[in-house]
Parts: structure tokens; C-alpha cells; sequence
């Protein structure tokens, strides 16, 4: 092959063109300085660097947060039945929602047949907790007991009316999929804690919901392969081919991979192709993680006191309440971000089991997972999350009926709550109006919630981007802020 071939085989048209470019930029300084010196060629340099997208490796700015646990409730958790105490839904339940309130929002395909929202009261009683007297479900007690630790937020919001866009929108900032999401941004941004395990781990719970959910939650998107999330599966052995066949030793595995890499350096020099380095990356890791994932499996050293805070499913591989233990291990070693999914909040019709179902399998370890943290003095440099992609209307979809009701997606007004990491204990953030269905103060978008995300780990959202296919791309996309209210 000779050179030229050689070249536009190596070279792609994305990088002949940068090249081109440059090369013609610098040529124009020199013609326009009228001079020949190193000015126009520094002056490329610096273009050049300027073009190539490095990790951010250090903060802009002192974080509050080293690490992250987003305990995600993939459904559209109903803000009226846990958090968001409205008795104007008791006073008019069966009555019609009024027009004004409903006004211009949008509403789902599957209510769009609809010819009555009669307003249908929440399948719970509430109390207050905690030094402010936060109104709080009785579904949700062990999180009434944590209540002064966490930050609710009442007034969250989001542009898509639909699960997967809308799962796709909160991790990625995009309902489109092709993004990368937080935790592979953070994987990219600020590397990791621990070399020994992957920076950005995910689980899903077993037994919560039959509602698909999409990889593309987790995705590196265009940033390179090795920060994708590593799914942890709802197994006893929770990462498929880690463990050496029958036969081979460690060493021999050593002396595999050894080889593999010679050939990839190899490949590498000729195509220098960045999937490459990922792929030797994701090799090097597999192999390191063959020692560290059992000790963090491995419940035997768990205090028996320990085990009974997080529930009776502690235990059981794949359970919400083993996902949350093996999170705070995590948490232990230094992971970066780790990702719960737990399914089964999607309850258009049977609210009331379905409400009480899906807060049995998570209530206990969701606050138990914020006392353990605490009481390990980890809480304060660990920030955990608890949220979903949108909420639930305050009408009822179908027929109302004193057995049983639905409720239908609602983007326009939800609750989640944050502890931990920088955030401000005790707060109650945001309202919405007498029915849950619309954010009257303190709106907070999807956007400003990763912003804020961002800037507890010390980066600003503004400045921390990746540039694609000629465009700079970031996480909050092309708006969000700081909402420094949310700061302790």
C-alpha cells in the first residue's frame, strides 16, 4: 500500500477536514502577519489542542460531593399518594378538575379518549415528621424517619410525557438516545476513585415491574466506550464471564491479556482508532475486578443489625434492598456513581396496591442506605438521589371507583428527594397548587437538577462539554442553572 492509501485509510474524513482547515488557518496568519515566523505555526498548535477533547480530570472548583447513588424509581412515582400533601384532592374527590388547572398542558395518548377527569383523592393519610413538620405519606415511613436529612423537592418538571423519552431525558439531557448519560459524563470528566472497579456501575431490581427499561440509560453515548455503565446483573454472580473457566489460572489469564495487548498496540499504531484504548481499558479492568467484585458480595461481614435495617430482601440478589447495600459497599470503595433502577411505578389502574407494592420493596432501604452513609461518615461527601422521570395526574385515568383507581403521566409537576453530597437537610423545596398538576414556585427543571448535580461534584455545566461531529455537546444540552438554593 503505498502512502497516500495508507493515509485516507488512517485518516478519516472528520480529521482530514480539522487537519485541512487548520492547516489553511495558519497559512492565512502568515499571509496576513506578512511575516514567517514560529507565530503562525504556535498559533496552529494551540488550534489543534484546542480541537482535541480531554477529560477534565480536575474540578473546576472545590466539590462537595466525590461520589454519587441515584436510586432511580423508573415508572413515575405519584407525587400526591408520598410526598405532596394536597387536602383539596380529598375535598373534591370525583368532582371534575377545573379547566384552568389543566390548561394548555399536555396529556397522554391513552386519557386523549377520555371525556371526564374527575379529581380522585390519594390512597394514603398524611402526617408531619421532622423538626419542620413535613407532610408525609403513610406509605413512606422510613423515610419520614430521615426526613431532616434529605432535601425534598416539590416542583421538578420535565418536557417529556413518556416513559423511555422521558428516562432517556432525565439521565442524558436529551430524549433522543445517543447521549452519553451523568454517569458516564462524571466517568469521563473526573476519572476514578478506584482503579480496581469500574467509576459508573449500574443495577436493576428484580420483582419491581414488567415496564422495559433501555441501556440506552446508561450509555457512554459518543464519549469513549470504557465509560459506559457496567451493569451488575440480579444474580449471585453478578458479572457474567468474570470469574477464569475451569482450567485456567489467574496467570494464564494474565499471560492472555498480555498478548491481546501487544496485538492491540499493534492495531492501534496503525489505525489509532480511540475504541482500541477503551477495549484494552475494558480488558485491564476485568481483570482487576476478578479480585475486588467478590469482597464486595461477600455479605458474611455484614453485622446482623446492619442487615435488618435494610429489610428482609437484603439478602436476595437482585432485590432493591441488596442493590442499596451493595451500593453503600460501593460507596465504601470509591466508586464514582452507581445507578439503581427500580421498576414498578407505572399505575394507571390498581393505584392502591400498586402504590403500596412498590413502597414495601423500597421505603426501608432507601433510608436505610441514608443512615448507614451517615452513620459511616460517608454521607456528607456522597450524594444520593431518589426520583423518576415525571409524575402522576391528579384526575384519574378510566373509570373511578371506590376499589380502585390509575393515574395518568403528568411532566408538569413531581417530586424527588436528595441527601447528602452538599445538599441542604431539612429543606422542602417548590410548590405546586391545590392538586399537585402545576409548579407555582420555584420551578426546577430536569436541566437545573443535572446542573446542580454537576456542580456538587465540582464541575460547571457550562464549561464541560465534548465536542461531536463539529458541535459541542454537555449534559444540561443548551440551558439548566445552579440552583444553589438546593446547597447547604
Amino acid at each position: 500500500m503505498n502512502d497516500l492509501m495508507k493515509m485516507l485509510h488512517v485518516k478519516g474524513r472528520r480529521d482530514f477536514l480539522r487537519g485541512s482547515v487548520l492547516g489553511l488557518g495558519g497559512l492565512a496568519l502568515d499571509l496576513m502577519t506578512g511575516c514567517k515566523s514560529d507565530a503562525s505555526k504556535k498559533a496552529v498548535v494551540a488550534a489543534m489542542a484546542e480541537e482535541v477533547n480531554r477529560p477534565l480530570v480536575n474540578p473546576h472548583f472545590m466539590p462537595r460531593a466525590k461520589r454519587v447513588i441515584y436510586l432511580f424509581q423508573g415508572g413515575g412515582p405519584s407525587q400526591m399518594e408520598l410526598f405532596d400533601y394536597k387536602p383539596k384532592l380529598y375535598e373534591m374527590h370525583g368532582q371534575e378538575i377545573p379547566p384552568s388547572v389543566i390548561g394548555k398542558n399536555r396529556i397522554s395518548g391513552m386519557v386523549s379518549n377520555q371525556y371526564s377527569f374527575p379529581l380522585a383523592m390519594p390512597s394514603a393519610t398524611f402526617a408531619q415528621y421532622g423538626a419542620n413538620g413535613t407532610w408525609l405519606s403513610e406509605h413512606i415511613p422510613h423515610t419520614a424517619s430521615i426526613i431532616d436529612d434529605i432535601c425534598l423537592v416539590r416542583s421538578m418538571f420535565t418536557e417529556q410525557i413518556n416513559h423511555e423519552p422521558a428516562v432517556i431525558f432525565t439521565q442524558t439531557g436529551n430524549q433522543l438516545s445517543g447521549r452519553p448519560c451523568i454517569g458516564s459524563w462524571l466517568s469521563y470528566g473526573l476519572g476514578s476513585l478506584n482503579e480496581n472497579l469500574p467509576s459508573f456501575i449500574v443495577m436493576l431490581s428484580k420483582g419491581g415491574g414488567d415496564q422495559p427499561i433501555s441501556s440506552a440509560a446508561w450509555s457512554n453515548g459518543f464519549l469513549p466506550s470504557h465509560h459506559q455503565g457496567v451493569q451488575f446483573m440480579s444474580t449471585s454472580d453478578p458479572v457474567p464471564f468474570l470469574n477464569n473457566p475451569a482450567g485456567i489460572d489467574r496467570m494464564d489469564r494474565r499471560r492472555a491479556l498480555d498478548y491481546i495487548k501487544q496485538l492491540d498496540r499493534l492495531q492501534n499504531e496503525t489505525w489509532h482508532d480511540p475504541e482500541v484504548e477503551s477495549q484494552i481499558n475494558q480488558h485491564e479492568m476485568a481483570y482487576r475486578m476478578q479480585m475486588a467484585i467478590p469482597s464486595i458480595t461477600d455479605l458474611s461481614d455484614e453485622p446482623q443489625h446492619i442487615l435488618d435495617m435494610y429489610g428482609e430482601d437484603v439478602l436476595k440478589p437482585g432485590t432493591f434492598a441488596h442493590n442499596c447495600i451493595i451500593a453503600r459497599r460501593l460507596a465504601e470503595r470509591d466508586v464514582r456513581f452507581v445507578q439503581l433502577y427500580h421498576l414498578g411505578w407505572d399505575h394507571h389502574g390498581g393505584l392502591q396496591g400498586g402504590i403500596r407494592r412498590a413502597t414495601k420493596q423500597t421505603d426501608q432501604a432507601s433510608a436505610a442506605l441514608v443512615k448507614d452513609l451517615k452513620q459511616r461518615g460517608l454521607l456528607d461527601d456522597t450524594l444520593v438521589v431518589w426520583g423518576g422521570e415525571f409524575g402522576r395526574t391528579s384526575f384519574c385515568q378510566g373509570k373511578l371507583t371506590p376499589e380502585s383507581f390509575g393515574r395518568d403521566h403528568h411532566p408538569g409537576a413531581y417530586s424527588m428527594w436528595m441527601a447528602g453530597g452538599g445538599t441542604k437537610a431539612g429543606l422542602v423545596y417548590g410548590e405546586t397548587d391545590d392538586f399537585a398538576h402545576n409548579v407555582v414556585k420555584d420551578k426546577v427543571h430536569v436541566h437545573d437538577f443535572q446542573a446542580t448535580l454537576l456542580h456538587l461534584m465540582g464541575i460547571d455545566h457550562e464549561k464541560f462539554t465534548y465536542k461531536e461531529q463539529g458541535r459541542r455537546y454537555r449534559l444540561t444540552d443548551v440551558s439548566g442553572h445552579v440552583n444553589h438554593a438546593l446547597l447547604a
